[in-house]
């Protein structure tokens, strides 16, 4: 039977009794469908985890209402308090100290001194968090390290059976993840980067950005999600960069000028950054079929959503 319920009002006070009970529910935001459970909660945050397959050292991103409700959990700073204000509700998540009586389960933040914290946009996630009055701890809604999912039957096919429900609202506007900062340190350092970009973060605080490697290796650390080097990956391999496909590749296309493949997909033919971040996963997932060697990737441009779009998918043709 399906999990998939509309996200509308009584569901979505049932979803809230669900995440209360401790159980994990599925949420559109403006990014990427998420996967929630109470942050506070230890066995609820363990079964996210354990659902997801997802490395213990790699933290969750703990979605909140409100400034106030995020200022109780972490130490925010003044750059913290005006990217909050800059960005919020948004694709923006701020990597802080944990708070000293911050309430939210240590696995949340991998047993490290940090909290990764963001207010979504999606009307449907601020009324559950409304709705449940908790903090909800909310990767994305897939097996760890696979392609993340942009609708609600996206979750169902990768995470059915693991979640009481799944509010269906729609496709994600934006496709790829928050932005991930950490501003631990004096200079901001750019995690992950997202739908809020590394000149814009600039522009609100007036310090520059560093960019931070992906960790590959465990023992670092990480202080935020989305750092393993491998991740978001198809089980075909992915060649990036590719001007044509080989007679078994599918094709995932950029722009008007296409060459001549068996499978292809456009992630936007009018070469729109935005449009191609909303098809990626979808169109990833897609094209990962038992009857195509791999996957091959017409160049995108390396500025604005591209800088997201590009680390996906350097990320998917990672090895493994």
């Amino acid at each position: 039977m399906s999990k998939i319920v509309p996200a509308e009002d009584a569901n979505i006070a049932l979803a809230a009794g669900a995440l209360r009970r401790g159980e994990l529910v599925s949420f559109p935001t403006e990014t990427v469908y998420g996967l929630g459970g109470d942050a506070a909660n230890d066995r609820a945050v363990a079964a996210i985890y354990a659902a997801k397959g997802r490395p213990s050292f790699n933290p969750l991103i703990v979605h909140v209402p409100s400034l106030a409700a995020a200022m109780e959990l972490g130490a925010f700073s003044d750059d913290a308090q005006n990217l909050a204000r800059k960005f919020w509700p948004g694709p923006l998540t701020l990597v802080v100290k944990r708070s000293r009586k911050c309430p939210l389960s240590l696995l949340v933040s991998a047993g490290m001194d940090s909290v990764a914290l963001r207010i979504p946009a999606h009307p449907v996630a601020r009324a559950l968090l409304t709705a449940s009055g908790l903090a909800l701890a909310g990767p994305s809604a897939n097996p760890s390290g696979r392609i993340s999912p942009t609708t609600a039957a996206h979750v169902e096919e990768g995470l059915g059976d693991k979640v009481a429900m799944i509010l269906d609202g729609g496709p994600c506007r934006i496709g790829v993840e928050s932005t991930v900062l950490s501003l631990l340190d004096e200079k901001p350092a750019l995690l992950r980067p997202g739908g809020v970009s590394p000149e814009e973060i600039t522009a609100a605080i007036g310090k520059p950005v560093e960019i931070a490697a992906p960790v590959g290796d465990v023992e670092a650390g990480l202080h935020g999600p989305g750092r393993l080097l491998s991740h978001y990956a198809p089980d075909r391999p992915v060649r990036l960069n590719a001007m044509d496909a080989e007679p078994d590749e599918a094709l995932l296309a950029f722009g008007p000028q296409v060459p001549v493949a068996k499978t292809v997909l456009n992630l936007s033919e009018s070469g729109d950054l935005n449009e191609a971040a909303a098809n990626l996963f979808a169109m990833l997932r897609a094209l990962d079929r038992p009857e195509v060697t791999g996957i091959a990737v017409m160049p995108i441009p390396m500025s604005g959503l591209g800088i997201a779009i590009n680390d996906r998918l350097a990320r998917a043709a990672a090895p493994r």
